[in-house]
């Protein structure tokens, strides 16, 4: 691809795979979990070899630096040569460890929670997400 033309962040992060979906991209830029410098970016943005994009994708977070441009959707070996993964390696394990996380179990016959067992547990399990909490 020639380095006049122009290619769409959303798109570049489909095609490197960083989304399953175009319009997944482009709803993650839209609600603001594709970032540069810290400001949001539109869909629309034309993305240039050496920036440095943040994507957050649920509780996952990761830190992308672009090495070249993508236009089309390949396997996933040659996608990696595209950009380079610069999330710290704290936040990778960080996001390793929740599903480590073991499950409340209830028991054997005690029927279905009741509306204040299921406020009781959404409470307990609301610190185990909380990004501001170490």
């Amino acid at each position: 691809m020639a380095e006049s033309e122009k290619l769409r962040i959303d798109k570049y992060l489909w095609s490197i795979r960083a989304f399953k979906t175009r319009s997944l991209a482009t709803d993650a830029c839209k609600a603001g979990r594709v970032k540069f410098n810290g400001q949001n970016l539109k869909p629309s943005h034309v993305v240039k070899i050496g920036e440095i994009y943040t994507v957050q994708k649920g509780i996952e977070k990761k830190v992308i630096k672009v090495i070249g441009l993508l236009e089309r959707r390949v396997d996933a070996k040659t996608a990696v040569t595209f950009y380079e993964d610069l999330t710290p390696l704290e936040e990778t394990y960080a996001y390793k460890s929740v599903f480590n996380i073991s499950n409340l179990n209830r028991d054997r016959g005690a029927g279905r929670p009741t509306k204040k067992d299921r406020r009781d547990i959404d409470d307990l399990q609301d610190g185990w997400f909380n990004e501001d909490e170490t």
